[in-house]
């Protein structure tokens, strides 16, 4: 009988998981095609986070003027060394400090903005559900529900994102891993909650809360990846949050209908039913 060794079962896996990434990759391009569509909604979508954008950048100056007070706090231990060691030390601390800084910066901002703009966003993410198919049984919520259940499971995911970015953070002082594995491990992170908190929007559309995302996104792991670290490192790029992020929110429209089991295939057609039980 012919075995296979894990080694020959490896590609088979791997192949599968970077063609679900990929694809989630594209959603984010296919998100950006639909937007930029309707100049109204591109004006529409941009107020938002041109508000976030200008608070960021306010925090990230000031972050980065007092980058060295801030090393020089965290690292008291080394005022007795070397002058040049302590200048290493303490210059990897304020680099640690600012990878920080732009990593929960990154989460919070997308946070932050979809409260700001829970009203432009949910427009929309609703020209996108019509355009393919429209939402079955659609829950109309008053806006002030609306908008509390928008806080809360942001309020969420911004403790969870915190507590996954801290770890990180201390592993960005070690030689190595902090400079090539961390950034890597982060941009997975990040992109996980980006992912998870942008399809907020058409989720609540269905009636569905924070666990019924986890539960969703989790059973389609690399798709979501795909898409979240492709947001993430848009996000990264000057000025990028605030002029994608209407495109992502397009982007995590069609991620949430496709982990629903919804189409996203062609413009107007009716969404895949699910099976009936047995």
């Amino acid at each position: 009988m012919q075995t296979h060794t894990p080694t020959e079962a490896r590609p088979r896996r791997i192949g599968p998981f970077l063609s679900a990434f990929g694809s989630g990759v594209g959603l984010l391009f296919r998100g950006l095609a639909v937007y930029g569509r309707s100049p109204m909604l591109v004006l529409l979508g941009i107020v938002p986070a041109v508000i976030s954008g200008a608070l960021y950048l306010a925090g990230l100056g000031t972050l980065i003027y007092f980058s060295d007070d801030l090393a020089a706090l965290i690292t008291p231990f080394a005022d007795d060394w070397s002058n040049v060691a302590r200048q290493t030390l303490r210059l990897i601390a304020g680099l640690a400090l600012l990878g920080l800084g732009g990593l929960l910066g990154v989460l919070t901002f997308t946070a932050i903005t979809l409260v700001i703009g829970d009203p432009f966003y949910e427009k929309i993410s609703e020209r996108v559900e019509e355009r393919y198919g429209g939402v079955p049984d659609e829950v109309e919520l008053p806006w002030w529900r609306s908008l509390r259940r928008s806080i809360a499971d942001a309020a969420r995911l911004l403790v969870r994102s915190v507590l996954f970015g801290v770890p990180l953070f201390v592993a960005g002082f070690v030689p190595v891993l902090g400079q090539f594995v961390v950034p890597v491990i982060a941009a997975m992170v990040g992109g996980w909650f980006l992912a998870m908190g942008m399809v907020g929007v058409p989720f609540q559309r269905r009636g569905l809360r924070l666990p019924d995302r986890q539960r969703a996104l989790r059973a389609h792991r690399p798709l979501t990846l795909g898409f979240g670290v492709a947001v993430f490192l848009c996000f990264l790029i000057p000025l990028g949050a605030v002029l994608l992020t209407p495109a992502a929110i397009a982007g995590a429209t069609l991620l949430a209908r496709r982990t629903l089991g919804q189409s996203i295939d062609h413009p107007d057609q009716t969404a895949v039913p699910a099976p009936e039980a047995s």
